[in-house]
């Protein structure tokens, strides 16, 4: 028996391989293909079935690619409408592969198609469980995704009770449990950075697995829910409804422009997307450009800030054309005209304009606040609800660009976040709706903590805050 956790730290998602005897299996692949069928190849292995646990909504799945790229069975748990090929199979229906056996247990609550796959080990004992979003390492999957027609999510609260109460916690104390993502991931609020727990740990540490009445426990999951991104609904969709080829989406939107091109493009309305670190950003960038950085959370504030079906040209690092369009695909990002032949160089060759975001030092803030400057923190409010700084307004990224009539064009701004990658961001924002007067602050909020004199408030970090509201609906 050989298991592979394949994990994607920008979209905190996990995928698994599980292979026995030439024969291999795979759990809620990514959008793109050949780390699946490389690595059955080098293991002289044949991938048999691909399973999904549920309709995604953060990520489109590479599982009807996969499938037919291997002449693999796709398989759905109970409940499981697709709109194409694949087998939906029934509660407790088991499949073989090589020595190993995987069971279907549905699990909704999640989604109504939620399913967990028990896997059994060559002597037939329950191994582990790959769970999807039904079960996180110390969370559970949030039950307001899927709201339709007559369920709230307080019914698929209640749904999610059962599933667990019914499926998982019956299991033995032993039984791995393998996660569909990680912390940083919206489909939860409460997920450990650990990827990898047992049921029994989980029985202990998990807050959604204590003892309590099916009443407390949808308060519990109901409650601090943040509105999730705007593109988890149209993920959802495609999964469910089906896509393009990723090979074709590849091609098509691998397309180099022009200066000329590019230029055109942008004059008929395309949002340009500058991929490059914030540090490379702000010496130099096509003036209008969005920066949203491929070291980070990428894919996820694209979805969080790009209308969906939003045209998109590309400004890369020179060798990351094709890595910032199959990015956007696994989002199901697919409206890309094509990228910036040359970069940044190549347009300022042409005697095109370009901007610059200015970045200081945390010692730089209090003069520069001295001269008037508001310090604008872009955390998230639970950020800041346990330390900020005193003067500082707070505007969350996500909620910027609806704010920006709320600010004062004539306003001059030190932007931070908690390292720096989100602010850089918030600062190409602002530029784009002619808010020029802004510097950017490195190291974020981690360095103005070091900072001798500077004012900060501290209050109940989120999880002290989660805490306190758990034990007293509990108690």
């Amino acid at each position: 028996m050989h298991i592979e956790q394949i994990y994607t730290g920008c979209l905190a998602e996990a995928a698994y391989y599980i292979e026995s005897d030439g024969e291999a299996v795979v759990i809620d692949p990514l959008r793109e293909t050949e780390p699946y069928i490389e690595l059955a190849e080098k293991r002289n292995a044949k991938i048999k079935y691909v399973f999904e646990t549920h309709f995604h909504a953060d990520f489109v799945s590479g599982h009807i690619d996969l499938a037919a790229k291997t002449g693999a069975k796709l398989i759905f748990g109970p409940k499981a409408k697709p709109n194409y090929a694949s087998y939906v199979a029934e509660d407790n229906e088991s499949f073989q592969f090589g020595k190993l056996e995987i069971k279907v247990l549905h699990t909704p609550g999640h989604t109504m198609e939620s399913t967990t796959y028990l896997l059994k080990n060559e002597e037939g004992k329950d191994h582990a469980i790959f769970t999807g979003d039904t079960l996180f390492i110390g969370d559970v999957g949030r039950p307001d995704l899927a709201v339709k027609g007559e369920l709230t999510e307080k019914e698929l609260a209640g749904i999610l009770y059962d599933s667990l109460q019914n499926k998982i916690l019956p299991l033995g104390d032993e039984v791995i449990v393998y996660p569909g993502h990680g912390a940083g991931s919206q489909c939860g609020k409460n997920m450990s950075k650990e990827t990898v727990s047992t049921v029994g740990q989980q029985r202990k540490m998990n807050y959604a697995l204590q003892a309590m009445t099916k009443e407390q426990f949808i308060e519990v999951v109901t409650d601090g829910l943040g509105a999730p991104p705007a593109y988890f609904a149209e993920n959802a969709r495609i999964n469910r409804e089906g896509y393009d080829n990723i090979d074709e989406v590849m091609k098509r939107n691998l397309n180099p422009l022009s200066v000329d091109e590019f230029e055109k493009e942008f004059n008929n309305g395309a949002l340009i997307l500058d991929t490059r670190d914030p540090d490379e950003f702000e010496k130099e960038f096509v003036k209008g450009s969005l920066n949203i950085g491929l070291s980070g959370q990428y894919a996820v504030w694209v979805g969080s800030l790009i209308p969906f079906n939003q045209k998109v040209i590309l400004v890369t690092k020179p060798g990351n054309e094709e890595e910032s369009v199959l990015r956007l695909a696994r989002v199901g990002y697919e409206k890309v005209a094509g990228y910036l032949e040359g970069g940044v160089n190549s347009w300022k060759k042409a005697g095109k304009e370009t901007d610059s975001i200015k970045s200081i030092k945390a010692a730089e803030i209090a003069g520069l606040v001295k001269d008037g400057y508001q310090v604008l923190d872009v955390r998230r409010n639970s950020e800041v609800d346990a330390e900020h700084l005193e003067e500082a307004r707070n505007i969350s990224l996500v909620d910027l660009k609806d704010k920006i009539p709320e600010i004062n064009r004539a306003d001059k701004f030190v932007v931070h976040c908690a390292g720096g990658y989100r602010s850089m961001i918030a600062a190409s924002i602002l530029k784009q709706n002619g808010i020029d007067d802004l510097v950017n602050v490195y190291g974020g909020f981690a360095d103005i903590k070091k900072e001798e004199g500077m004012k900060i408030v501290s209050g109940k970090c989120a999880t002290t805050q989660f805490n306190e509201r758990l034990e007293k609906i509990l108690n």
